[in-house]
């Protein structure tokens, strides 16, 4: 079935709509990648090096188990919405997701840095697992985590896999602090060229504001996204006692977040962390590593099943997510994906990807003879010799 006007085919059609509704500086907002983009486009083209092992002929089901748990929570299918800060590709942002992630049966991650409250994410999908970084001193970020506990969040993310990288070889986009009077002249040619951004936003009462309401302390203003990222640059950086320290205090479902080497996978379980997502922020971090799914086989067999492993990187398809569940993981999370989905059409957009990965997991899970994504094993794929890039042979 070709696209329609309200139907998109593919993740790549998602972007393609929204590279056409977005003002250029937001979509190479969502395009970047650290440096040279090493990484980000290792992240992409190392699930073409994975090939599917030969088709088996089987009695299967009519219909395919996709469903799983992630964090205690059920999803119907195993792809969660990776937590984004300042979702400002749609005047709804993270209401949207939660919307297009609530009618799709999964899951969402919160980011502190979102542009809406945590209390009003939850009330549309109560399926809402909230994300920190090491972004403040300890008293600071576990009042902040417990504040989003209170409203409606039930697992926690503890991000690490983002250390301020400042260069881009083709230049950041200049994203401004406010929207005064000042900017919209400055940025009013890119939003007349995208008028639909612009009449989306007008609509919803203004411009976005850049303000982050899940780092407000009791009482105060929401504080800007740049005012609260600077505040975050000069905290000290953590160590593993600090994050033994939030995982205890903090006591429920808990994801350790940016995880790419083994020994750094023992260290999580060992502190008793529910899940690890093996992740390279999207390769906005340093530049040069290699892509997550290269890591996924060393870091499952360091945790020898004692915690959840999910995957974040790279998915742009149903098989890519059968590829990462064969090679151990339990989910993956998607960021860029979800967010082409919800610029190109809102929160019917972010269902209408959710809908593209489940319906090309199904058809992949048939052809490999496989009646359940918990079936999946090493043995449905053939990864090349080199795949891992060392990560295999690295020393603790």
């Amino acid at each position: 079935m070709a696209s329609t006007r309200d139907w998109f085919e593919s993740v790549a059609e998602a972007r393609r709509r929204a590279r056409r509704r977005l003002p250029k500086s937001v979509f190479l907002a969502l395009e970047a990648g650290a440096e040279a983009g090493v990484s980000r486009a290792d992240n992409v083209a190392a699930f073409r090096e994975i090939r599917f092992a030969p088709p088996r002929l089987a009695d299967l089901p009519a219909a395919r188990d996709l469903g799983t748990t992630v964090l205690g929570v059920r999803v119907e299918l195993p792809v969660i919405a990776s937590p984004v800060g300042a979702q400002a590709v749609h005047p709804l942002g993270e209401i949207a997701v939660a919307r297009g992630t609530r009618d799709a049966g999964t899951a969402m991650g919160l980011s502190e840095f979102a542009s809406k409250p945590a209390g009003e994410v939850a009330r549309v999908n109560p399926k809402l697992f909230f994300q920190v970084h090491w972004s403040a001193d300890r008293d600071t970020l576990l009042a902040r985590a417990r504040r989003a506990r209170d409203s409606g969040a039930t697992a926690l993310i503890l991000t690490l896999d983002w250390s301020f990288p400042g260069g881009r070889d083709w230049g950041s986009p200049a994203i401004p602090e406010t929207m005064n009077l000042r900017t919209m002249l400055r940025y009013a040619p890119q939003g007349l060229a995208r008028p639909g951004y612009l009449l989306g936003w007008l609509r919803q009462g203004g411009l976005p504001g850049l303000t982050v309401p899940n780092m407000a302390r009791p009482g105060e203003p929401a504080p800007g996204f740049f005012a609260a990222y600077r505040d975050w640059m000069a905290v000290k950086p953590t160590t593993w006692d600090d994050i033994a320290w939030l995982r205890e205090q903090w006591g429920g479902p808990f994801m350790i977040k940016g995880v790419m080497r083994a020994d750094d996978a023992r260290r999580a379980v060992d502190i008793g962390a529910t899940a690890i997502s093996v992740s390279n922020h999207g390769g906005n971090n340093l530049d040069g590593t290699p892509a997550p799914v290269r890591a996924l086989p060393a870091v499952v067999k360091a945790v020898g099943g004692q915690a959840e492993i999910l995957l974040d990187g790279g998915i742009r398809r149903g098989g890519d997510v059968v590829k990462a569940l064969a090679l151990g993981a339990r989910a993956v999370m998607i960021g860029r994906a979800c967010l082409w989905g919800l610029a190109a059409a809102g929160p019917a957009g972010v269902r209408n990807v959710f809908d593209i990965l489940r319906g090309g997991i199904d058809s992949t899970l048939l052809s490999l003879g496989r009646p359940s994504v918990h079936d999946l094993t090493p043995s449905d794929v053939i990864v090349p010799g080199h795949f891992s890039h060392g990560l295999d042979n690295m020393p603790s």
